[in-house]
């Protein structure tokens, strides 16, 4: 069995025939859930199960150690996190799901702690119980608070694949199967203000109005794309120029992801609309959030029916999302973040360095980076090298050549230590399979 620095400390027995157990899952996986799902699983080695994890560390069925620094974005707090788990037990043992007809204690004092800590003036919530819900309502708010029903989104962009929250999604591939979305969306490269601004225009001209843009503060999906200097600023001035909503999706870098609290924070950009989930829940709880201003909120606050949910902000979700709060201030994870984003950015870049022939480029900030390939057929194969090291990243759902980094605030010297020597390794097989494939010149 793999034991891995962080790891060992554990309290669930494995199962006994573990293989079995494994093959039992991969069977109902192919029968009752997805053919090709399977098929990809047992290809990519796939075959085990997580059964237990703690901090930065997962252990499966055979009682092989892996460390996490993937999970989309949702694991700031590690996983399962002292404080998290026993306030979602504490209520658990109290109320755990509510009648929504009389009110809980936990959905207003969630709504009001978000408000306290988001950007200014962003005074009211809605829960919902996940990121692409919480861009739903979103998009439903913005098109209800000015009656206009254009939205400018950026290409590359991720938001959720949901009706509404995929005809943001800049993604094809995701998008063309289920022609014709919602009308009134227009896609824009990302980072390019001018690009930005005479789309705002255009859209502003025609007879639905443009009534908000959308984009992601960093880019996730796309592969962890970084905007210029001012970006955001120039959509704050377009949208104001035009009386539009700018609508910020902090799904995966709300939080503390990036070092701050909220990804807008490194700007100073002040949004309309903001939505939060994955480390919303600290880990333990699925929820979204949709904060937005006092103007925004009219028509939810004319008609409370007008958009809702019934499991959305249980008073589970809601004493997680407290606690998950409570612990990024307590335990000052925002500025672990910044610290260890520091010495993650210099390693990954001398990583970039000495494989030249495999890694392309790497870029990031916090805990969110991304390591761009050369060649889009190495990111399946690396992240299963790197499976098999004891380490676990996430491809880009938008760009296949990028592999992201996104580990836990919690994470120790040690472990990073390990997960970068992991990574020389991989890259270093990479290189040399890279080197196979190169074709010399002249070469038929």
């Amino acid at each position: 069995m793999r034991r891995l620095p962080g790891g060992g400390d554990w309290t669930r027995a494995l199962p006994e025939d573990p293989d079995a157990l494994v093959e039992g899952v991969l069977t109902d996986i192919e029968r009752h859930v997805g053919t090709n799902l399977a098929r990809v699983m047992r290809f990519m080695g796939l075959t085990t199960l997580e059964w237990e994890a703690r901090g930065a560390v997962v252990r499966d069925v055979h009682g092989r150690e892996y460390l996490d620094c993937g999970g989309y974005g949702m694991f700031l707090h590690g996983h399962s996190h002292p404080h998290v788990v026993a306030a979602v037990q504490r209520q658990a043992a109290l109320l755990a799901q509510s009648t929504r007809l009389l009110p809980h204690a936990g959905q207003a004092q969630l709504a009001a702690r978000l408000a306290a800590v988001a950007p200014q003036g962003l005074q009211y919530a809605f829960f919902s119980n996940s990121g692409a819900e919480s861009v739903e309502a979103a998009l439903k708010l913005a098109r209800a608070a000015t009656g206009r029903t254009g939205v400018l989104a950026a290409e590359g962009g991720f938001h959720g694949k949901t009706l509404g929250a995929l005809s943001a999604t800049g993604k094809p591939a995701y998008r063309d199967p289920f022609q014709p979305l919602l009308a009134g969306f227009t896609h824009v490269p990302y980072g390019d203000a001018a690009a930005l601004f005479d789309a705002c225009e255009r859209a502003a001209a025609q007879p639905g109005g443009l009534a908000a843009v959308l984009l992601e503060p960093i880019q996730g999906e796309a592969g962890v794309v970084i905007p210029p200097d001012g970006y955001l600023a120039a959509a704050r001035a377009a949208c104001d120029r035009h009386g539009a909503l700018l609508i910020l999706d902090e799904v995966q870098t709300g939080m503390g992801r990036t070092g701050t609290l909220f990804g807008c924070g490194h700007s100073g950009v002040r949004p309309d609309i903001l939505t939060l989930a994955k480390s919303l829940g600290g880990g333990v709880m699925p929820i979204g959030a949709t904060l937005a201003t006092a103007a925004c909120w009219r028509p939810f606050d004319e008609n409370p029916f007008l958009h809702t949910s019934t499991f959305g902000g249980s008073p589970l979700a809601c004493a997680a999302a407290l606690a998950a709060l409570e612990a990024i201030e307590q335990e000052d994870l925002c500025g672990r973040a910044r610290a260890l984003g520091e010495r993650i950015g210099p390693d990954l870049r001398r990583l970039a360095d000495a494989h030249a022939s495999s890694i392309a480029a790497v870029r990031g900030v916090g805990l969110l980076w991304g390591i761009e390939l050369r060649s889009e057929g190495l990111g399946g194969w690396l992240l299963s090298r790197l499976l098999d090291a004891g380490v676990l990243v996430v491809h880009s759902l938008n760009q296949p050549r990028v592999l992201r980094v996104m580990p836990p605030a919690l994470l120790t010297s040690e472990q990073w230590g390990f997960v970068l020597q992991a990574l020389d390794g991989a890259a270093a097989e990479a290189d040399a399979l890279a080197a196979e494939l190169t074709v010399p010149d002249g070469a038929g």
